[in-house]
């Protein structure tokens, strides 16, 4: 048990306009609210009732850690190089890696993650199958030098983090984990109060081949996603397209060059023809990690999803405007006909469908019609090159796709032996024999997490808080402060509801009335006890609930009692 908090005593500069730099609602209710202050440009220090929130993140993600067996430790944010190029990520990763050195001139990094450091603090520890499984987490603050912070928490620099690594003799294991995982994750955006879908995704820098991402539905939401009634549900980088396509040519056709003087785009190629975008094919250049000249074709009215594309041809580079006449090529007209010698023909499968394309001629103001795949120029690789769209059909059934966006909160990985076969970390089977840990990694971010609740809990007033994660969950508002009949009332109920386990904070500030309810639905407590002199006369307070703004009279007796029920019921809810 613990005494009611006092305004009066609190540090919660609360602001009345919004700060003009605050580019989406959380950030800007953040710093309204009194829980966050700008430090640099994607830093930020918590003042007391946000760090209050972010305890409370970080203590449901330690619960349902624990409850699956994951064991927590710490990590240093400072990174010793050696371990990063050990695992041939110090070259890679790219400028969002902070790198720094020491008075010795030893190179280090700030950890934007810390699978190299776990990978090789384990390695000369764990040398035996019987020791394994073994998971380990840890909550703690992570930095990378985004090129653009912005969206407050969102997208932020240094940033507080939950990220779990386990280490597995086979790929049984590691899936019973994953799962493991992965339902603990659908736990915590439950308990969150969120609304989140699974999503099929990319695993990016981190590396793996099996990867699924949590997001929270919200229009500031950074991420497109596509999904599906099934279930079924995908970032839109790593989405499967499975576009529908009427072809426009049923039988063969000459192939027929078109002047097109000065129609370089696809809507003015389109136009010009007097054809559907879609029955006509845009034609892409770039290079390989080797240098090697790629052209990529896909249907007219669709997107690259170069993502997608880059997996197929490793180092993917789209060329940039001055690359073209070095390559001998024309932008706005490029097509599979006569490409260079060596270019490397990568189509999207859904030209397929396409028995003559309509494409560009290789040469300056000039198309072509009627080109045939097979008889006027040959495609190395058909692929999966789109950006899923709403309308394609879902893999999964077969439904139509609808769109949304989300914020990605926690991501869990299938990471294989990527790590433990370039850093040496084996264990010794039961044979004697040497094998590399196959491993997991799995990540919630715990700053954005809370950032995600309040783009999904809000309205005109200020933030709605869940229970679970509110910095308080009652509020307790004394209208004439001083007052020999107000006063004595709100003290009693605040200390009745600490004295039951009721996180409590009685507003005993000198301010009018309009200024503490203003701060308190700003704030967003859940529960807001409103004393005044005119309720106290008649024996009764009133209770507000912050989330259906709910009023009712409550004889002052039975308020602490009644009060407690619906704090009780709240917490339940998200249990």
């Amino acid at each position: 048990m613990s005494d009611a908090l006092r305004m009066s005593e609190l540090y919660a500069p609360t602001l009345k306009e919004d700060p003009v730099d605050a580019e989406v609602v959380s950030h800007r209710l953040l710093l309204r609210a009194g829980m966050m202050r700008r430090a640099a440009a994607g830093i930020y220090t918590f003042l007391p009732l946000g760090w209050r929130s972010v305890r409370k993140v970080e203590q449901i993600v330690r619960e349902e850690m624990d409850a699956i067996g994951s064991q927590e430790m710490l990590m240093p944010i400072v990174q010793p190089a050696e371990l990063w190029q050990q695992s041939g990520r110090w070259d890679v990763y790219g400028p969002e890696l902070a790198r720094l050195k020491d008075r010795q001139g030893r190179e280090f990094c700030l950890g934007p993650t810390h699978e190299e450091i776990i990978t090789a603090t384990v390695r000369d520890e764990l040398r035996s199958y019987r020791e394994l499984p073994v998971s380990l987490y840890q909550i703690n603050m992570k930095f990378r030098d985004e090129i653009r912070p912005r969206f407050g928490l969102l997208r932020g620099r240094e940033f507080i983090m939950k990220d779990a690594y386990s280490f597995h003799a086979d790929q049984d294991s590691l899936k019973e984990h994953y799962d493991a995982m992965a339902g603990a994750y659908g736990r915590i955006c439950d308990r969150l109060g969120l609304e989140w879908r699974p999503v099929e995704a990319d695993s990016g820098q981190i590396g793996g081949k099996v990867t699924t991402e949590f997001m929270a539905l919200a229009e500031s939401g950074e991420a497109a996603l596509v999904y599906c009634s099934c279930g079924w549900a995908a970032n839109v980088e790593a989405a499967e397209a499975v576009a529908a396509y009427t072809p426009i040519a049923v039988s063969s056709q000459p192939l027929t060059r078109v002047d097109t003087p000065d129609v370089k785009t696809i809507a003015e190629l389109a136009a010009f023809l007097g054809v559907d975008p879609a029955h006509t094919v845009k034609t892409m250049a770039a290079r390989s990690e080797t240098g090697t000249l790629v052209f990529l074709a896909l249907p007219g009215n669709r997107e690259l999803n170069e993502l997608k594309a880059s997996h197929i041809v490793p180092g993917l580079e789209l060329l940039e405007e001055d690359d073209f006449a070095a390559h001998g090529i024309h932008r706005g007209f490029l097509g599979p006909v006569g490409a260079p010698e060596g270019t490397l023909i990568v189509a999207d499968r859904t030209l397929k469908a396409e028995l003559a394309w309509t494409v560009g001629a290789n040469e300056v103001d000039a198309h072509l019609t009627g080109a045939m795949p097979q008889r006027d120029f040959a495609v190395d690789v058909w692929a999966d090159l789109i950006v899923a769209e709403p309308g394609d059909a879902c893999p999964s059934c077969g439904g139509a796709l609808s769109a949304a966006r989300g914020i990605e909160v926690s991501q869990v990985f299938q990471l294989g032996t990527k790590y433990s076969e370039a850093m040496g970390a084996t264990f010794m089977d039961e044979a004697g024999a040497e094998h590399p840990f196959v491993m997991g990694c799995y990540g919630v971010g715990i700053t954005r997490s809370l950032a995600a609740v309040i783009e999904q809990h809000h309205d005109e007033h200020g933030i709605v808080w869940p229970m679970s994660i509110a910095p308080l969950e009652v509020a307790v508002l004394p209208l004439q402060v001083g007052d020999d009949t107000v006063s004595p009332v709100a003290e009693e109920i605040a200390r009745a509801l600490a004295a039951a386990d009721i996180e409590t904070i009685i507003d005993d500030r000198d301010e009018r009335a309009g200024v503490k309810f203003a701060d308190a639905d700003l704030i967003g407590w859940p529960v807001q006890v409103v004393v005044g002199k005119r309720g106290v006369a008649e024996g009764v307070v009133e209770v507000k609930t912050r989330a259906s703004g709910l009023r009712e009279s409550i004889a002052i007796a039975d308020a602490p009692g009644a009060v407690a029920k619906l704090v009780q019921e709240a917490r339940d809810a998200l249990r």
